[in-house]
């Protein structure tokens, strides 16, 4: 992470410090998953790839869906020797459908937030100009071209980059390198598709051991294997349903499924395609009605879900509410859904494509994905809504983590709303802010709110909430005219609401959106105590708080020290009763800035560092950049100027991924430029420049 040295120190209430002990080293970056145990056979393969990934800069796995291009290529990518000094990272595009926010999960994925005004692809480019990293794009086939695009833009930007591609078609980049993901060799007794299927159906039912290790009956397993292609997603679907049946019965029955195919169907598909989609089939008909009915419906969920939401999208009919856990574990059993277990949270559960797409078109024949796709929607707007008034509490890390984990399905929410109810698009999109503003989403949430406020009423509170959060996306991505605009658009529509909570969010974005310029006076007069006995509201709803801490920073700003921390003190004594951490972290920036000004240099350190804390927490790229930064200015001045300058280089680190150092404030620019004349000062100008890219060198992953 960044400079743990930062957090570590145990925290003590005097007001002096004794300087910081030497930066722990830092971590290898990347954010590859787990490696699913088990993994057989493609010996070939691997060595082949080993040899790509260090000699050629694009390799594509293709082959028909189910036939192990993830597994493999995630294999591939865990060899220690294809370690990148900058890391390898996985991005997922399989739950992915509006190829407009394909750039947007690549810097996502890699760390890059980017809170600037520019183009992200040319920001992503320029970022990774300098890096040398490993990119795996995983599931691109229903994105082709963009890919390709994309892809041919990175490598042309970015010398040190390689990329791994998996498709079922190749991307067709002149520079490509395309590798076949071939179905596993079945012909002999030791073979790799034998070996799965024995796996397979052990860990189903540990009995079944019996069976493969009697000469005749694993011939009749190696059957089953040919009859399957040697596909591994078939053959872990066969292998589950040794659960319930004997190899004899298995084969009598796979050969009926394939006699019907061959007589109805005999040229619709390349011959794998066939094998896939029927092996898939067979599955499907040997699942109780319930099961396939849950199946269909569970195909509306892009990425993983949990079980809270399988209850409220796919109860039904004949599937109560009641029964729809008990199914899903049916299905887990068979295979066909997926379970895996978040640290410190509960199940997620996720169909493979080639299995979620048989499911949809099941749907369709049902005539229930409009009905399906709405529950779901409906939802996820409900989960929001609950995520924004739970947002200032105790549960507020918990909320992070769990909008985090349900990202792929807000968008589809999102997608779904902004055609099917364009005035509940516009109250999730709003009820979102602190996902945009606090959590590192700033130019998806300004894709979702500027289409949602294009397409719903043009009034009402709804409104004036999503306008709201435009501006948040605005202020962070440095654009403060825009936000200015905007601010005061918010506060002549909130002024129609008489609802003073409206009213004291547009002054908080208002305020802040000239206070980053350089007016704190304009800011205060906005945001101040007076403004805010104006409009009257809760005191510790959002906008009260954010007023609170806009005037803060602006009494900072006017030196006027001892009455900023007399705002801040108060401002995080009711984050405090709150139990929040993400207000409460500025209110400890603001708490360190005026200690730092009034020479209490200890002081700033020690607030400083709780700030970090909490932002580390929440993945706050933008809080955490502005803590390293005021760090260093308070060691620097403790007379430490090598940790100085170290923390300036992890904070310079952190402030390219998000596009814009200081976002172009110029009191947090002037923060910036003190604490390196102090380290500049005390060590030298060379200490300074070996110090500060030991730092600039640390992993924002």
């Amino acid at each position: 992470m960044f400079g743990e040295y930062a957090f570590n120190r145990k925290q003590s209430d005097s007001a002096e410090t004794e300087g910081d002990p030497e930066p722990a080293p830092g971590v290898v970056p990347g954010n590859l998953p787990p490696a699913p145990a088990g993994f057989i056979g493609r010996e070939r393969e691997l060595a082949e790839l080993h040899c790509l990934l260090r000699s050629r800069r694009l390799t594509t796995l293709t082959g028909v869906g189910g036939v192990g291009k993830s597994r493999l290529a995630l294999r591939a990518a865990t060899d220690p020797e294809q370690a990148r000094p900058d890391g390898v990272w996985w991005v997922e595009l399989s739950p992915l459908r509006d190829p407009g926010l394909l750039t947007m999960t690549v810097a996502h994925a890699v760390g890059l937030a980017d809170h600037s005004a520019r183009p992200l692809d040319e920001e992503l480019c320029a970022w990774m100009a300098d890096k040398e990293l490993m990119l795996v794009l995983d599931t691109c086939e229903h994105m082709v071209a963009d890919c390709r695009h994309l892809v041919g833009e990175l490598l042309q930007s970015a010398p040190g980059l390689t990329v791994l591609i998996t498709s079922r078609e190749p991307l067709g980049s002149p520079c490509e390198r395309v590798v076949e993901v071939c179905p596993l060799p079945c012909e002999g007794p030791d073979s790799d598709a034998l070996a799965l299927f024995r796996a397979r159906a052990v860990a189903a039912t540990p009995e079944a051991a019996a069976a493969f290790e009697d000469p005749e009956r694993a011939e009749l397993a190696a059957e089953v294997c040919r009859r399957l292609d040697g596909i591994p997603l078939a053959l872990e679907l066969a292998g589950a349903r040794l659960r319930l049946w004997t190899l004899e019965q298995m084969v009598q029955r796979l050969g009926a499924r394939f006699a019907v195919l061959s007589d109805t169907r005999p040229a619709l598909q390349p011959p794998r395609h066939r094998t896939m989609r029927t092996a898939i089939g067979w599955s499907h008909e040997l699942c109780e009605p319930v099961e396939r009915l849950l199946w269909a419906r569970l195909s509306v969920f892009t990425g993983d879900f949990d079980v809270a939401a399988a209850r409220a999208v796919c109860a039904g009919g004949p599937l109560p509410a009641s029964r729809v856990e008990r199914v899903l574990a049916g299905l887990v059993a068979k295979s066909v859904v997926r379970r895996t277990r978040e640290r410190g949270g509960g199940d997620r559960y996720h169909m493979l494509d080639t299995i979620r797409e048989y499911g949809n078109d099941w749907l369709s024949e049902l005539g229930e994905v409009q009905t399906v796709a709405d529950r779901h929607a409906h939802w996820y707007a409900a989960l929001s809504q609950a995520a924004d008034r739970g947002w200032l509490s105790p549960g507020q890390v918990d909320w992070y983590r769990r909008m985090t984990a349900e990202h792929a399905q807000l968008r589809t929410a999102l997608e779904h709303l902004l055609s099917a109810d364009p005035a509940a698009a516009l109250e999730m999109a709003g009820a979102l802010w602190f996902f945009w503003f606090s959590c590192g989403h700033v130019h998806e949430g300004r894709g979702f709110l500027e289409r949602a406020l294009k397409t719903a009423p043009g009034t009402g509170a709804a409104h004036t909430q999503a306008l709201w959060a435009l501006g948040l996306t605005a202020l962070l991505r440095g654009d403060m005219d825009a936000a200015r605009r905007i601010g005061e658009e918010c506060t002549r529509a909130a002024a129609r609401l008489a609802d003073p909570e409206p009213e004291l969010r547009a002054a908080y974005l208002h305020a802040a959106s000239v206070l980053m310029p350089g007016n704190p006076v304009r800011a205060l007069e906005l945001a101040g105590p007076r403004a805010r006995a104006g409009h009257g509201g809760r005191t510790s709803g959002p906008g009260w708080l954010l007023c609170r801490l806009a005037t803060s920073y602006a009494l900072c700003d006017l030196e006027r020290f001892e009455e900023a921390t007399e705002e801040a003190r108060g401002l995080r004594e009711a984050c405090a009763e709150l139990g929040e951490r993400w207000l409460r972290a500025y209110a400890d920036y603001v708490l360190a800035v005026a200690a730092l000004g009034l020479g209490h240099h200890g002081e700033a350190a020690r607030h400083v560092r709780a700030m970090l804390s909490g932002k580390r927490l929440l993945g706050d790229r933008f809080g955490i950049a502005l803590g390293l930064d005021l760090l260093a200015a308070a060691v620097a001045a403790l007379g430490d100027g090598e940790l100085a300058a170290r923390l300036l280089g992890t904070g310079h680190a952190w402030w390219r991924t998000l596009g814009r150092p200081q976002i172009g404030s110029p009191s947090l620019k002037a923060l910036r430029d003190q604490g390196e004349r102090q380290a500049r000062a005390t060590i030298g100008d060379e200490a300074y420049e070996t110090a500060f890219l030991g730092g600039a060198a640390a992993s924002t992953g």
